[in-house]
This record gives structure tokens, sequence and C-alpha cells, in this order.
């Protein structure tokens, strides 16, 4: 036959037309009795089984009806290792073939292999947005998936988005944000204190806009009404206080942070990909090693999103010397031993310990600010408690970086981040 004759010699190079060609010679074969093949090997089963490395590439380019039949002779062509290769293919897929699969593992009894690989996936964070949008779509028929976990795995795949697609809308990002019944059913069985988490990480997170983050508060405020105040603000004295750093001190939170977003995160992305194709994740090292090194970095992300959001910085300009306060240099004077020392008083990021500059954050910062020369002091050395007398104060050096242009800079960073 010429369909068959073509199909050989498109395998190596168009896989894809092998696969429709054999398709149509199936169909054909099925309406006409009378002819017969005469290639007996060429079979779906086996083009399943030579391109099974490549189904990744190829299944995306089949019609919707052709991918389907293609899934579905998995178990005749594979034997017992289809099941592993049809859940590679699911985490490893785009769009139609992660509703496709689910279905025909359920069919063929794989229910409990398929819920094992969602919990790890959700768990480790290397869910894909398709897999997640499938699971939302799902959710009444996966009832002990929807918990608090799969947040923070929705949250992990639109940042992996964000960064390879930056300002472009996903259908999990959709998904999440028209669904109105979904962070109430993550929640509903949850401790208020995972709850107050999920609401300070959506209010930090910078994937969403403005009213589609107030819209999921406030669902998650119909199942816990105490969490209100988190979102219309409490009061004063409950409020974090900002943290007063320097100017250079900020541009290097800075400087980290757009490093970890533009360079770190999109590099540890392609790794998890690249480690990914390498197959059976059970043994895969390097996929293992490329996902913990992504809770890092996301963990510092969100650290650093945190410092710069309470940040506040200083020049150290004109500070107040009639008392101990930030941005002063004190000599004081040891009661017993008349020996004195001097300390730098400094933003919170700004210790150097080996030249006696220290955070107003410290033991000793703390115990010294707002005293007057003359008055006594108690506090812990690094070998002992001593009372020391201020001698005294006099102003900083001021900060070398300009304020105009780094007040610019963590402007614009603070109103992305809040």
């Amino acid at each position: 036959m010429a369909i068959e004759n073509a199909a050989a010699r498109n395998q190596r190079m168009h896989p894809e037309l092998a696969f429709e060609l054999i398709l149509a010679r199936d169909d054909l074969l099925a309406c006409v009795p009378s002819l017969h093949t005469t290639h007996i090997g060429l079979t779906l089963s086996k083009l399943i089984v030579e391109e099974e490395k490549r189904l990744t590439s190829i299944l995306p380019n089949l019609s919707a009806a052709k991918e389907k039949r293609v899934l579905q002779a998995l178990p005749s062509a594979l034997g017992s290792g289809w099941t592993e290769r049809a859940l590679h293919l699911m985490e490893s897929s785009h769009g139609r073939m992660v509703a496709q699969i689910p279905r025909i593992l359920n069919e063929t009894g794989q229910h409990a292999e398929l819920r094992t690989m969602l919990e790890r996936s959700i768990r480790e964070h290397s869910a894909t947005s398709e897999m997640l949008t499938w699971l939302c779509s799902e959710k009444e028929n996966w009832d002990e998936l929807v918990n608090p976990d799969l947040l923070w795995a929705i949250l992990a795949a639109l940042e992996r988005e964000q960064h390879s697609s930056p300002g472009r809308a996903s259908k999990l990002q959709r998904a999440v944000g028209e669904d109105r019944q979904l962070l109430g059913q993550i929640f509903q069985k949850s401790d208020v204190g995972v709850a107050r988490d999920a609401m300070r990480r959506l209010q930090l997170t910078p994937l969403f806009d403005e009213l589609t983050k107030r819209s999921l508060l406030a669902r998650l405020v119909k199942v816990y009404p105490e969490l209100e105040s988190t979102i219309v603000g409490v009061q004063p004295q409950q409020k974090t206080a900002p943290l007063v750093v320097s100017w250079s001190s900020l541009e290097k939170r800075r400087a980290e942070y757009e490093e970890i977003v533009k360079v770190k995160i999109p590099e540890n992305t392609k790794e998890i990909a690249i480690a990914r194709s390498y197959g059976d994740l059970s043994e895969n090292f390097e996929f293992k090693a490329a996902k913990q090194m992504q809770s890092v970095l996301m963990r510092r992300k969100a650290e650093l999103e945190q410092m710069l959001h309470d940040a506040r910085g200083t020049s150290f300009e004109n500070p107040d010397t009639s008392r101990v306060s930030i941005g002063t240099i004190v000599t004081l004077r040891e009661s017993t031993t008349n020996t004195e020392e001097t300390y730098t008083i400094l933003g919170a990021w700004d210790s150097d310990p080996d030249r006696h500059i220290i955070s107003y954050q410290t033991a000793i910062g703390q115990a010294l600010l707002g005293h007057e020369v003359g008055e006594t002091v108690s506090f812990k050395t690094e070998h002992r408690a001593a009372e020391f007398t201020i001698v005294s104060i006099q102003a900083a050096p001021i900060d070398e970086i300009t304020p105009a242009a780094a007040t610019t800079e963590a402007a614009v960073e603070t109103a992305a981040l809040k």
C-alpha cells in the first residue's frame, strides 16, 4: 500500500505524519475487509514502542481524536510499563493530553497510581500549570488533593510561568481567579494559622492584579471571618515596624532579588525541564537536585520580598546627636577598667562587627538607643556583662549611595511587591 510506504519513509523525519498514516491505514482496513496490509510489522503498537521517547513532542501535533487513539493504545503497546510512561507524558506535556491521560488511567484501573503522582507533584511543586488547571476543574473528584499544598503548588507554577512568559495571563491564573469556590474548598479543613499565612502570601505576590487579589482575599475571609482585619488593616500598635536600612544595603538586597528573579530562577526552571526529560523521576538525581534548589530559591525570594516590603531607606543624614539614635557614633567608657570602645549604630542590614558597626536591632544597639551623654548603660559584650558610661555621641558619615536613585528603585520594588 502507498499509505504504508509513505509511513515508513516519514517515520524518522516526520513521525507525526507516520502516526497519521498508520491510523488512516487502520481505519481503511476496518472499512474495507478485502484490503490487506503489505507491511505486517508496521503496526500502531510497534510505532509507539519505537517512538516512545519522542511521544511528548509527537502527540501534540496530532488531532485530538488521533492523539486519544494513540494514548488508548499505550497499554497494549508498552505492557506493564505503560502506566509510568503515561504519567511521565502527563507531567511533561501540554494541553489536551493532561485531560486525556487521567481518563484513560481511570478507565484501566490506575487511579491509585495517578493519585500518587499528583500528590508527589503537588508536594514537590513540580506540577505543571496544565496539570493544576485540570485538577482545579476536576476538584470535585479529587477532594483529598484540594488542600493548602495545592495553593502553594499553584503559586509556584504561576511564578515559573511569569519568568518564562512575563506579562502573559495563563489558563491557571484565570482558573484561580474565576473559580469562586476553589479557595474555600482548599482551606475548609485547615487551621486558621495556615489560612493567615496564605493571606500574607497572596497580599505580597505580584502574580495577580489588585482587583483579583482582593477578590481572592475576600473568599478566604468568607471561610475565616476573623481574618478580615488582615485585609482592612489592624491597629497601629499591631503593625510591624518598618526596617530602617541604609541606601547601600537596600541596593544590595534589591540586586540580590533581581538576580534571583531574572537569572537564577529562570536557569533553575530550565534545569528542571532538562532533568525531567531524562525520565524516571524517582531515580533522577539531577531532577531532585534541581527541585531542591528551586525550593531554596523560592524561599529566599519570599524572604527578600518581605524584607524589601518592610524596608525604609535612609542616608543617616542629620541624626539626633543629643541622644543615641540611628546614624550616630557612640564612645563608651567601661566602668571598672576605664577602657573606651566606640560603636557606630546604623541600619538593620549594616552590621560589621570587625569595625564596631552594629545594627540598631542588636542587643547592644537596643541597650544604647535613647540614652544621653553621661548616662550609664549595662549590656553583655562578647566576653562578659559590664557597665558603660556614654562619653560622646556624634553623627556617623552619610551613606554614599544617592538617595534619589535608590528611592526611585525602592519605590518601584515596593509597589511591585504590595
